[in-house]
């Protein structure tokens, strides 16, 4: 007899992938209750959950590494449908007597040629289509009762299936936004694999709003801000719940935008009707990150001074319980958001924080992605000025600057950056990319400038196209809009000898240099 669950559950196996959480993120869109497990979870406790179906995620380790994780091999037996996403396909195939090999790299985007469009699983994706790859292992050999679909150039045993046991494999990755027919091959598997019932759901803001009122109670909230979408929602969400209880605080780093302090206080003053307490504290950012050039030193270094400042900010205003950070999901993903995955980079409001906070925490876009947390936004009544800003790192310029940060090359970043944002808005091309930026990179060329040979600094130029951080590919700009920016970098910023376009997805790539 066939094994069948009336739970609207779909168990997702957490084998460290960077999107294992945007595959929740998926299923929870469409209505479909998703819970994340670690592989080593017993086959009595799989039962006891009655899965609809299994998922296995992606993940940073070989299967023929000594601490590789694994599945119980009794899984196969349940007669549970299962998707298994690279690192879980690559498991699947190590585990049923397959061949997994190392050394056949495959990162970004591939097309995928479908050799049999039988499957349920494939109902409504063309028969090419662009998929999004990251991995080093590959399957060459297949387990027994399995068959090919799918492949792309250089990976035969691309989309994999077993139909008597119901299992597919796949060594791309369909949960993110930039696999084309992702979302579809997902929602076929839950609906018409799984037998569950799609009830695309939206996102309650009264909900939110309840919970930080249930969560603060009569106390008050200094909530750190910076004039970016993600604290200035949060905010917005923070201020309808508790209104002058919250005490929105920007710390004037230095590192920021020219113009942020500015715009912070305008967003407030229009939007949220509260006055930001304003701290500066330009020179003592540039003071502890003088000849730091470490990445990762630089973000801890600006973490904890934000947070130190805002505790001293705090101790001044009586009565306050909490701090707010703007956290979204992608900031705890990257800063290593799960038991198994590799922590990329961290960030000032996850991986800075000290053990012993005085203040104890709320994240009310902790659980959110960045399109999520616009659509928010946009429901609250905010402008697309506001919503549709620029995603900006909390650590600021100080992470487009590769290496030690001095006044001069500072001002050299903040004077690029403005020429970016210039062109870019003039060429009504704004609101079209995700995310335009320069970054210092410390590399020296040779130019030559009225007549006399210059030896100056390399500018790089990240402009790319994504909705929610996890993927991202580079923006494919009129070449004349990149000329008049390389054009008035060269001209207008002293040192600058060249400016170059990183033309690099994510993965491999983070948005970031640093």
């Amino acid at each position: 007899m066939a094994y069948h669950s009336s739970n609207n559950l779909i168990l997702i196996f957490d084998f460290g992938s960077q999107t294992c959480h945007l595959i929740k993120r998926r299923l929870r869109d469409l209505g479909v209750d998703a819970k994340l497990v670690d592989p080593e979870i017993k086959i009595g406790q799989i039962k006891k959950l009655n899965p609809a179906g299994l998922i296995f995620s992606g993940g940073p380790a070989s299967v023929y590494q000594k601490d590789a994780p694994a599945v119980d091999k009794d899984i196969f037996n349940l007669d549970i449908p299962i998707l298994a996403i690279c690192y879980g396909w690559q498991l699947i195939a190590h585990l049923l007597k397959g061949k997994v090999v190392s050394g056949r790299q495959e990162y970004g985007p591939h097309k995928l040629k479908l050799k049999n469009q039988n499957s349920k699983i494939l109902q409504g994706a063309k028969p090419q289509f662009t998929v999004w790859l990251s991995h080093a292992d590959t399957v060459v050999d297949l387990p027994q009762g399995f068959k090919i679909i799918g492949s792309t150039s250089q990976v035969k045993a691309a989309f994999v299936i077993n139909p008597d046991k119901r299992i597919f494999g796949v060594q791309f990755h369909p949960e993110v936004e930039h696999t084309q027919f992702g979302t579809r091959i997902i929602k076929n598997f839950a609906h018409l694999i799984c037998g569950l019932k799609i009830k695309p759901k939206t996102i309650d803001i009264d909900q939110i709003i309840q919970k930080i009122k249930t969560q603060v109670g009569h106390h008050k909230v200094v909530c750190a801000v910076s004039g970016g979408v993600d604290s200035t929602i949060t905010a917005l969400l923070i201020g309808k719940a508790i209104g002058r209880q919250l005490y929105p605080v920007y710390i004037e780093s230095g590192l920021m935008r020219l113009g942020t302090k500015e715009e912070v206080e305008h967003i407030f003053k229009e939007f949220i009707k509260i006055k930001p307490i304003i701290v500066q504290a330009q020179d003592i950012f540039l003071s502890k990150l003088k000849g730091v050039s470490d990445p990762e030193k630089k973000r801890k270094i600006i973490g904890h001074l934000y947070i130190k400042l805002f505790e001293k900010e705090a101790k001044r205003i009586k009565g306050v319980k909490f701090l707010a950070q703007g956290t979204i999901y992608s900031d705890v993903i990257e800063s290593k958001g799960s038991k198994r995955s590799s922590k990329i980079k961290s960030h000032h409001n996850v991986g800075g924080l000290p053990k012993k906070l005085g203040l104890k925490l709320i994240e009310p876009l902790r659980e959110f992605y960045k399109d999520e947390v616009k659509k928010i936004g946009r429901k609250l009544g905010l402008p697309p000025e506001v919503t549709n800003k620029q995603p900006f790192p909390g650590p600021g310029q100080a992470i487009r600057i590769i290496g030690s940060i001095t006044k001069q090359r500072l001002a050299k970043q903040q004077q690029a950056d403005k020429i970016v944002l210039e062109e870019i808005k003039k060429a009504g091309l704004y609101d079209q990319v995700f995310q335009s930026f320069p970054i210092m990179t410390g590399i020296k060329s040779t130019a030559v400038k009225g007549d006399a040979r210059v030896y100056g600094e390399v500018v790089g130029l990240r402009i790319y196209d994504s909705s929610n951080i996890m993927t991202a590919s580079w923006s494919r700009l009129p070449y004349d809009i990149l000329q008049k920016i390389s054009t008035r970098i060269v001209n207008e910023v002293p040192g600058i000898s060249r400016v170059v376009y990183d033309i690099t997805t994510k993965p491999p790539a983070t948005m970031e240099w640093e």
